[in-house]
């Protein structure tokens, strides 16, 4: 919606997919999670380690590298989000 605004009028829009005028400004000025805050964080420290080491590290070895950075994280999440980015060691 935020993309077409200068082309559709925002009443037509929230007419047309089903959300209230309130729902679209307060998704409009909401600010991220602490969580998401946390998995940008992580992905961004993933992509790091993995371009650091010449793209050879794979999500156990990327897990204790964070570890030592002091993310809590497990090895399954550091793989999901690798294949997010697909990342491929």
């Amino acid at each position: 919606m935020k993309d077409h605004r200068s082309e559709y009028r925002l009443e037509k829009m929230c007419i047309t997919l089903q959300v209230s005028r309130s729902g679209y400004y307060k998704w409009l000025s909401a600010k991220p999670s602490p969580q998401e805050l946390h998995k940008a964080a992580v992905k961004e420290r993933i992509r790091y380690h993995f371009a650091d080491h010449k793209m050879r590290y794979g999500s156990p070895k990327i897990t204790r590298l964070l570890h030592q950075e002091g993310y809590t994280v497990t090895e399954r999440t550091v793989s999901v989000y690798m294949r997010q980015m697909k990342l491929r060691s």
